[in-house]
């Protein structure tokens, strides 16, 4: 066991360049990340005097960017994938889950949406539906994995629900606050969309900016089970693998489980 830990600790360590310092992290993180990586990198300042810079976006924008050129130290991410390509394309280091989440509804009163009756009510054509957008955003993705389980209990469905789903968060021109509120908030609002699927985290954090709302978690037979991935990019100050530890510790994960995430490290009791 000394011998694979050895191993593996090396291999981070030959990401990182340069001698040991609190020069200051730039991570960039998935958008649903925002309010538990705000928390969590102060935490980290505080505890190791090494200054965090967070920037946070649509995780294959983000992606994007990286491969662009942007220098970044850690790359977290609302799925595996997008890590695990710069993983090959030798732009990072190993893939590791972080955290999980889960998927729910949001919907004005008026759409009916329970869980009993939650792929009816999605499929009723005056039901509007609002997602992410796929590729850009793993939210928008996960919604098409859940069209396509949809699919396997009523088939026909993914046709009607990819023809009638608006994408109006998660890509390079919908991401953007509009009027200092989320794109999500503002289409539900004013009734340019009835429901809203998207990871319950970042559903409850728009609960509560507009009333007259419920959030309805998807149910089990239509679960799509998000896991995030982070990896240390190439080049990467030595104050990274710290912080990609904390992440990971009993410290890190209990912070994600105040936020609603699904921990992956926490000790048994």
């Amino acid at each position: 066991m000394r011998v694979v830990w050895s191993v593996v600790v090396g291999a981070v360590l030959c990401l990182v360049a340069g001698p040991a310092g609190a020069e200051e992290l730039r991570l960039l993180a998935a958008g649903s990340l925002r309010e538990v990586m705000t928390e969590l990198t102060a935490s980290f300042t505080a505890r190791f005097g090494v200054p965090v810079r967070a920037d946070f976006g649509p995780s294959g924008l983000l992606r994007e960017r990286i491969e662009g050129g942007e220098r970044a130290d850690l790359f977290a991410s609302a799925d595996m994938g997008h890590p695990a390509a710069l993983h090959a394309a030798g732009r990072s280091g190993p893939v590791v889950m972080f955290t999980r989440n889960s998927f729910c509804a949001l919907a004005r009163a008026s759409a009916g949406l329970t869980r009993e009756s939650f792929l009816v009510r999605l499929l009723d054509p005056g039901v509007r539906l609002g997602t992410s957008t796929p590729r850009a955003d793993p939210s928008g993705d996960y919604t098409w994995m859940l069209f396509r389980r949809a699919d396997g209990i009523r088939p026909g469905s993914f046709a009607q629900l990819d023809r009638k789903a608006q994408q109006v968060v998660g890509g390079p021109q919908n991401s953007a606050l509009v009027d200092g509120r989320s794109p999500v908030a503002v289409a539900l609002e004013r009734g340019l969309v009835d429901v809203y699927l998207g990871y319950c985290t970042s559903v409850e954090t728009v609960h509560r900016q507009v009333a007259g709302l419920v959030v309805v978690p998807v149910p089990d037979a239509l679960q799509v089970g998000p896991e995030y991935g982070l990896t240390i990019l190439k080049g990467a100050q030595p104050g990274a693998v710290d912080l990609a530890l904390y992440i990971l510790s009993p410290d890190g994960q209990a912070l994600l489980a105040k936020h609603g995430f699904a921990p992956v490290g926490l000790p048994a009791r």
